[in-house]
């Protein structure tokens, strides 16, 4: 089952609530996704250890109904 952008977007703020966070359909099937998400957490993080934050607070959902997420992340400026 497809997650909708605004499933995705919500499980990105619960885990980083001063997050900024843009969802974009990538192909237009629901199942693969890119986000961009802006948070003070990835403040002196490099983006390999910003990326494992994310993949660990989406890890329930990567074994079941998200598919594909491409990030991009970054702390605010």
């Amino acid at each position: 089952m497809a997650m909708t952008a605004a499933e995705v977007r919500k499980l990105i703020t619960d885990a980083f609530p001063d997050a900024t966070v843009t969802i974009t359909d990538l192909v237009g099937d629901g199942d693969h996704w890119a986000a961009e998400i802006i948070a003070p957490v990835f403040a002196g993080k490099s983006r390999v250890q910003q990326h494992q934050l994310v993949n660990a607070a989406l890890k329930e959902a990567f074994a079941g109904p998200l598919h594909a997420l491409s990030l991009t992340t970054r702390a605010p400026a």
